[in-house]
């Protein structure tokens, strides 16, 4: 049996013969101990969250979501498209519209540590004359009255270098010729939270961004279309929403020989089986969720029968070889042959024809169109914008209202307005309005 006075004499010898080799055993686990524990957590104690993005983008019209996490406007929109302070505490306009005068708040900074001031805040509006009376003021002077100028305001403003005041802070940002193909944002930890970060990478369709997910490009998808194919797939997370900033519509070409009639537009509208399309039911140009939406509009729930009578009520040379060619851009196929079927059932011959963007001549077109942040449509349906008119739509009516609503700065007044604006113009149907398109985000 060992000895206690032996064991500590082999142990005494092991030490001397093997101290050095000891000693730096202990020194490189106390080593690797620190490292891990204090060096490793500044590169991988964060988290990283790669997006796909459907659309082609360059440096100055990122999608609005990313440049709000960026940087901030001097008012911000809120739930119904109305302003509200931002980088600015207060604005007032003296002479009804023409002069907008804003207060900045005295407590910013741009996230290079700089602090914000009316010198560093430069908008590029071409026809607006800026003045900076002290540090905390911005004087804009236009040409013409325009109540939706705070609106305007609330685009997200940046220094050079996409430098901005919002949590996140763009890292790093890959271009392929004028096009970015993605950008890296950091959002720094608060506390015990892991370092965030975000890099979102542009696909130039829905079908490019789906194949990007399916090959591990990215982690998740946002706003795509269509759930398939991983609405069959296990693990994953689907979501779904309702986009009311846009909605879905057919453009009638009103000076076309057929729809130039408003009552033939109107049965046209009658005939559509809206339900079956998909989508929550969008009643006008404005979106239901703006303080200026007006419900009391005419609905043109689905009538066939209705249509069939005001279409047999037509003159005899309209009525002749009926048909319409429809237009449309290929994500609304299928909702277009649905629209086809209804046509085509009170006596309309369609035509449809998928179109990559929005053709010179056409008669009906059908396609997802973006809603103005403010009510204010007078690029889309005054008879002047030749450019942006797209059903060439000439109403004097119409066109007066939209003068009165731009140039009106009482919310009340000009909520009114719109109201009429949209009875109006529905009642006219220069465009039949669907849905709201519902869009899916994806993630692993």
């Amino acid at each position: 049996m060992l000895s206690f006075r032996y064991i500590v004499r082999l142990i005494s010898a092991f030490f001397a013969r093997f101290r050095v080799i000891i000693i730096l055993g202990i020194v490189l686990g106390i080593s690797i101990f620190l490292i891990l524990y204090f060096v490793l957590p500044l590169f991988f104690d964060k988290t990283v969250t790669t997006i796909g993005l459907t659309g082609r983008y360059n440096t100055t019209d990122l999608p609005v979501n990313v440049l709000e996490m960026i940087g901030d406007g001097l008012t911000r929109l809120n739930s119904t498209g109305a302003a509200e302070p931002n980088l600015a505490t207060s604005w007032e306009t003296p002479d009804k519209g023409k002069t907008w005068i804003f207060k900045l708040k005295d407590n910013l900074t741009w996230q290079d540590g700089k602090k914000v001031t009316s010198g560093s805040i430069n908008y590029q509006f071409s026809d607006v004359k800026t003045e900076r009376p002290d540090d905390l003021t911005l004087v804009f002077k236009l040409q013409n009255p325009y109540s939706a100028f705070p609106t305007v305001v609330s685009k997200p403003i940046f220094k050079k270098g996409l430098l901005g005041t919002g949590e996140w802070r763009v890292k790093n940002i890959n271009i392929s010729g004028t096009i970015v193909t993605d950008i890296t944002m950091e959002k720094s930890p608060q506390g015990s939270q892991k370092k965030e970060i975000l890099i979102y990478k542009f696909y130039p369709t829905d079908e490019r961004t789906k194949l990007a997910f399916e090959l591990g490009e990215v982690s998740q998808i946002q706003d795509v279309f269509t759930p398939d194919p991983f609405d069959t797939w296990k693990h994953l997370t689907i979501e779904k929403s309702t986009v009311t900033g846009e909605y879905v519509a057919i453009f009638l070409n009103t000076t076309s020989k057929v729809l130039g009639e408003k009552n033939f537009r109107q049965a046209l509208a009658y005939a559509i089986d809206k339900n079956a399309l998909g989508g929550e039911r969008a009643l006008s140009p404005i979106p239901i969720s703006s303080w200026a939406y007006n419900p009391q509009v005419k609905p043109y729930d689905y009538d066939a029968e209705k249509a069939k009578t005001m279409i047999s009520n037509l003159p005899d040379e309209q009525k002749k070889g009926l048909a319409v060619n429809l237009s449309v851009s290929p994500i609304l196929l299928p909702q277009a042959e649905k629209v086809a079927k209804n046509w085509e059932s009170v006596g309309v011959k369609t035509n449809i024809q998928v179109v990559p963007f929005i053709p010179q001549d056409y008669e009906a077109l059908m396609v997802i169109f973006d809603a103005p942040d403010d009510p204010d449509q007078y690029s889309i349906w005054h008879s002047t914008q030749v450019a942006t008119n797209i059903s060439k739509y000439q109403n004097p009516r119409i066109d007066k209202l939209l003068e009165d609503g731009r140039s009106e700065v009482d919310f009340e007044a000009r909520r009114k307005i719109y109201l009429d604006f949209q009875r109006f113009l529905v009642e006219e149907s220069p465009a039949i309005f669907l849905y709201y398109p519902t869009t899916y985000t994806i993630k692993r």
